[in-house]
């Protein structure tokens, strides 16, 4: 069996994706058939870990995956590998609301859970002796999180790097790398986050970069040497799909803005039988009309909305669609597009598919994000009404109008506060801004 490690950080911005990234690509090209996952519900990261690897990456969380869940992807994750190498989200320790010190959803959670080690990604810049203290508190913080080694980032001259030494042997820590600050290998972002993957023309070359400027400032054998296996990994086969395939044979809009599906639920939906067709909205292309199910996932459509008005393929193909009953589903940005319109960030008005009675904006921007639990309201293609899935919002724009119809969903957060009924159904078309993650 593969073995593996967690990359995490006291805080968010510490560099936990730029040096998890530097080790996929290191160890891959060193010839280890590495792998990887994320910790939490981002959708992006895990587009740049699959870049780097050539594997599929899968989130892992706790609080929105049932524990057979989270098995499973970690043991699909390590089939062929001989690393798997995890990323954690936000700081060590945050998470969901709780009543424990390891959070759900968080990065301690899945450590306790599988028994991999963590290596800490410390943010070296300003701090000397104190990175003792930090570091000493992470480590003793529970019995259950297996802290074993450190790598400083931003890391100054010698005298930095002594002060630094001494802090980690203080708490009894490997030093496993001393990064430089390094100015032009931070990634671009946007408002969700990083500017995509699949958006980097270059991308091959900024590894080659990233590689070459932090490679001889980490120790790869002994990183690789901490690894263990995982406590948790089972194969559970066609018996477990987060969520229900929506139809045998499924078309998935799959471009720059459409692109946050996750693999664990495309993994599910092959794994019972259904066939994933991909097609391009912002290429003009029509979702296969052979389709029992049309899937429209997160994205960026408010930064393409005129693009897309205009494309008649794909609205025409859309609205066809609706018309004979096929399943048409929308997450999100895909929830934005099946309704009546889109108002982009300069207040321009775009006609969208109109298959539900919602208009959204990005003009008038105010941040959702949290974990959600929906509860289907009706019987529909997800399920029976009464079945429930959690998942995560995360988006900017905002319902400007939502018209009559049915909710789709009655939702609580994380900490079970209701949030009401969300998103529309109307005929065999459905969706809201609910990312759908796993069965609760």
């Amino acid at each position: 069996m593969a073995k593996g490690l967690i990359i995490a950080a006291a805080s968010s911005g510490s560099g936990k994706t730029t040096v998890t990234l530097a080790l996929l690509a290191l160890l891959k090209r060193s010839g280890a058939a590495v792998a990887s996952c994320k910790v939490g519900p981002d959708y992006i990261d895990p587009q740049f870990h699959a870049r780097a690897t050539g594997r599929p990456c899968f989130n892992l969380d706790g609080w929105a995956m049932r524990p057979a869940t989270l098995a499973h992807l970690i043991h699909h994750a390590m089939r062929d590998a001989e690393l798997l190498v995890m990323e954690g989200v936000m700081g060590l320790f945050d998470g969901a609301p709780g009543e424990t010190d390891l959070a759900p959803g968080s990065t301690a959670q899945i450590a306790a859970m599988t028994g991999l080690p963590v290596v800490l990604v410390l943010r070296a810049k300003g701090i000397g002796a104190t990175a003792a203290a930090l570091l000493q508190g992470l480590k003793r913080h529970h019995p259950d999180v297996r802290v074993a080694g450190v790598i400083f980032n931003e890391v100054g001259g010698d005298r930095h790097r002594a002060m630094l030494a001494q802090a980690a042997a203080r708490a009894d820590l490997p030093v496993l790398g001393y990064l430089p600050a390094v100015d032009d290998i931070a990634l671009p972002s946007r408002h969700l986050g990083l500017v995509q993957a699949r958006e980097h023309e270059f991308f091959e070359r900024y590894l080659d970069r990233l590689s070459g400027s932090l490679g001889p400032h980490l120790d790869l054998s002994a990183l690789a040497a901490l690894a263990t296996a995982p406590a948790t990994a089972t194969d559970y086969g066609e018996r477990l799909s987060p969520v229900p395939p929506l139809g045998q044979r499924i078309a998935i809009a799959d471009d720059v803005a459409f692109g946050f599906s996750y693999a664990a639920t495309l993994l599910g939906w092959r794994a019972a039988g259904a066939e994933i067709v991909p097609f391009s909205p912002l290429a003009d292309e029509a979702p296969d009309g052979a389709a029992d199910a049309i899937f429209l996932p997160g994205g960026y459509p408010e930064l393409h909305a005129g693009t897309l008005a205009g494309n008649r393929a794909f609205m025409s193909g859309l609205r066809s669609a609706a018309r004979n009953g096929v399943a048409i589903y929308g997450e999100c940005g895909g929830y934005m597009t099946l309704g009546e319109a889109l108002i982009d960030a300069d207040g321009v008005r775009h006609a969208m598919a109109g298959l539900l009675p919602v208009v959204t904006s990005f003009a008038a921007r105010k941040l959702h994000l949290g974990y959600r639990q929906g509860t289907l309201l009706a019987d529909g293609p997800l399920g029976a009404a009464g079945r429930a899935f959690r998942g995560h919002e995360f988006h900017y724009a905002t319902i400007i109008s939502e018209g009559a119809g049915e909710s789709l969903f009655a939702v609580q957060d994380a900490a079970c506060r209701n949030l009401g009924s969300q998103g529309r159904r109307q005929g065999s078309v459905f969706g809201s801004f609910l990312h759908l993650i796993d069965e609760a």
